[in-house]
């Protein structure tokens, strides 16, 4: 009687760690932001919209489809993908960017998004432009 007692003790307990091990290691979603090599990883949504919408559309007068390439057979776009040198040109710019505030206005942490603390941003050269003139954003 006390082994069966055991028996049905270990067996309950080894369920029990079987249910505990498989509740903490449901899937979690994948990163839905995959090849960000600039803005953070851990960026939320609602930042990744603002740089994207306010920064950068607004900013230089683009669309997504002006960084980001079309996936094959589809009408959508591979928000991942390298294949348009301006998505490169554009990290590019976004590092210059946030060295400008840190190295020249002393911005410790230079950010942009919604708790953006930029002196300077796209929109202090570009003014809606995609290519802005040459001197653009200097004041005489």
């Amino acid at each position: 009687m006390k082994n069966k007692a055991k028996l049905i003790t270990i067996i309950g307990l080894c369920g029990l760690v079987t249910i505990i091990t498989a509740a903490t290691n449901v899937d979690k979603p994948d990163d839905p932001y995959t090849n960000l090599q600039v803005l953070p990883k851990d960026i939320s949504q609602a930042d990744l919209k603002k740089i994207m919408i306010d920064d950068f559309e607004d900013s230089l007068g683009v669309s997504c489809s002006f960084c980001h390439a079309q996936k094959k057979d589809s009408d959508e776009l591979d928000y991942a993908s390298d294949a348009k040198a301006e998505k490169q040109i554009a990290r590019q710019m976004l590092k210059m960017t946030l060295n400008l505030n840190r190295d020249y206005f002393k911005i410790e942490n230079p950010a942009m998004g919604i708790k953006g603390n930029l002196a300077v941003s796209c929109n202090t050269c570009h003014r809606g432009d995609t290519f802005p003139e040459e001197g653009a954003g200097a004041t005489n």
